[in-house]
């Protein structure tokens, strides 16, 4: 080092220490590390992967959106619903084909409470957006006894393309609970002096579902899930006046993570293990 340099450093040294240690100087006590301090809170739901999913597993994070891939409107993609058994037994299923055509869509839980709608649902719980757009909402209540579905609504009173509020005169059972392999179940309910974008409509819908497989390993594009739980529903849709609709679907649920994927089948599909999808909504970033 050249004696500039230590000049220099010297200078410098001393008057950090000047600063440090002047007469004036007062250091203020440093907190003792309290170990409490730096633990993390604890997980509202932690997954136990015992082999079913209990309402505590199922409860909604409200105002708390998750992302999901969808897949555009008109875009049918081939899926195997069934899954493949993999050398050492386990059921797996692949839907993490990454699609440049997916788009990321934030769904979230809101309370019913105070929403206009929530008169027409005393006993609902949160609702849900029914589509990207948010525009109609699903209205759902949750117990010990399972999910519920109690109707749709529209998110505002009098949007543009006008209201809609359709309320099952009995709760349509979305997931039987506790949710486990072999487990079946069946809603017929009416609908009665509903308003679907503000037409008159009265109709009778029939789900039918079913855990259609054991737990298995379920891939998406971004993570994948060890025990995740396939069921498979037949909705039959009968309106007052015209064609009955049918649609079938297959949903993946995971333990504190709710439904992670669901892929559905075009109308008329008549198989539980079908192989085209006309829409696909998977967990992910």
């Amino acid at each position: 080092m050249g004696s500039e340099r230590l000049t220099l450093s010297l200078a410098l040294t001393a008057a950090l220490l000047g600063v440090a240690c002047g007469p004036n100087r007062t250091v203020p006590p440093r907190p003792i590390w309290d170990g409490d301090a730096g633990v993390p809170t604890p997980l509202g739901c932690v997954p136990n992967l015992d082999g079913r999913i209990e309402a505590h597993e199922l409860m909604p994070a409200y105002d708390v959106g998750a992302s999901f891939l969808l897949s555009p409107t008109g875009e049918s993609r081939e899926v195997l619903t069934s899954g493949v058994l993999d050398p050492d037994g386990t059921l797996r299923w692949d839907l993490g084909t990454d699609y440049a055509s997916d788009v990321v869509v934030r769904f979230g839980a809101q309370r019913v409470e105070g929403t206009w709608f929530a008169s027409s649902f005393p006993s609902g719980q949160f609702a849900v957006a029914d589509d990207p757009s948010g525009a109609l909402l699903a209205v759902y209540r949750l117990d010990a006894a399972g999910l519920f579905l109690l109707g749709f609504a529209s998110r505002d009173m009098d949007p543009p393309e006008g209201r809609t509020l359709w309320v099952y005169e009995t709760p349509i059972v979305v997931f039987q609970l506790p949710l486990e392999p072999g487990a079946s179940w069946i809603t017929v309910s009416d609908v009665r002096n509903a308003t679907v974008r503000g037409l008159p409509y009265a109709g009778r819908d029939t789900y039918e579902s079913r855990v259609s497989a054991p737990a298995g390993e379920l891939v998406l594009p971004d993570l994948s899930f060890s025990q995740a739980m396939r069921v498979s529903t037949h909705a039959t849709i009968e309106p007052s006046a015209g064609a009955a609709l049918h649609r079938r679907q297959s949903s993946w649920l995971f333990e504190c993570f709710g439904e992670v994927a669901r892929v559905v089948a075009p109308e008329g599909e008549t198989q539980d293990d079908f192989t085209t999808a006309a829409s696909m909504r998977r967990f992910g970033l």
